[in-house]
């Protein structure tokens, strides 16, 4: 029994590999994709592997949803069980109705036990949240302290990528801010941001390979003696990923690669490189390079 201790909880789109959420004391709940007739459970019953395999025959594009707020409350009533708080983060609101149903779950099961937090980010940016929610967790802190140091660092973590086209956020309804850039006669590529819990155009450049040196030069930026907090994130883009890796190496508190999932690649396409980072200085998690495979089933 764990009984005085916190719960945490993020969902799929967190990309966090399951064995370091395992690891960390973190439950994963899983979002839905639809993939040309069939639906699976995130990163559960289709790896990133197999999604990225099958993407390019896929006869329609795929569409992902939410989890139900049942699936959140089975969830939540299992770890209350052992628990005696929940600290739930998860995807913007902005991008998913995941954090609405995780609200509605909240009251379905014992609203002043859980916490939910809209984490404004997504990916990468969302993994780091939740390892700093989990190792507070760890260390005793209570629900109210972990929910106010998740809230506070919102701002400070930045979420850099570019993607190969816009096309599947189009899409998927999430290109939000860069819709600005369709239909440009330049033949650019984006560096994008998420602002506001939305996807924002940050710079366009000629060459991918300039984006990800953009993305690299934004992320040493916020190096301030200390070194960054980093997760590299790729769509079945593992050299791109790595060689971001390798530059980012000297400046890394923490540093971890891992493939994106097939909800957050349903809505980035393949080949996207990205990258979430906050200072060190704000919270250290001292976690050495950890590189995640895209597990093949």
């Amino acid at each position: 029994m764990n009984k005085g201790s916190v719960a945490i909880v993020t969902d799929s789109t967190a990309d966090l590999p399951p064995a370091l959420a395992a690891t960390r004391s973190v439950t994963l709940v899983p979002l839905t994709l639809n993939l040309d007739g069939q639906s699976f459970l995130d990163g559960v019953d289709i790896t990133p592997a197999e999604f990225y395999r099958r993407l390019p025959g896929a006869t329609t594009h795929p569409t992902t949803s939410q989890p139900s707020p049942g699936r959140f409350a089975a969830t939540y009533a299992a770890l209350l069980e052992d628990y005696e708080s929940i600290v739930s983060i998860h995807i913007s609101e902005k991008l998913s109705g995941t954090v609405s149903s995780a609200r509605q779950a909240a009251e379905m099961t014992d609203a002043t036990r859980i916490r939910v937090i809209d984490s404004e980010v997504v990916s990468m940016s969302l993994g780091l949240l939740t390892l700093v929610a989990s190792t507070l967790a760890s260390r005793g802190a209570d629900p109210e302290a972990i929910e106010a140091k998740v809230m506070a660092m919102r701002a400070h973590v930045q979420t850099y990528f570019s993607v190969a086209t816009l096309e599947f956020l189009r899409r998927g309804g999430r290109i939000g801010r860069a819709n600005a850039l369709l239909g440009s006669v330049l033949q650019v590529k984006p560096v994008l941001c998420i602002r506001d819990g939305l996807v924002t155009p940050l710079e366009r450049v000629r060459t991918f390979e300039r984006a990800l040196n953009r993305i690299v030069e934004l992320t040493t930026e916020l190096d301030r003696g200390r070194g960054a907090c980093i997760i590299v994130g790729h769509a079945d883009a593992e050299a791109d990923a790595e060689r971001v890796a390798r530059e980012l190496e000297p400046f890394a508190d923490t540093l971890m690669i891992q493939p994106l999932g097939p909800v957050v690649g349903t809505h980035t396409g393949p080949g996207v490189v990205g990258v979430g980072c906050y200072p060190a200085d704000l919270f250290p998690l001292g976690i050495k390079t950890v590189r995640a495979a895209m597990a093949s089933r």
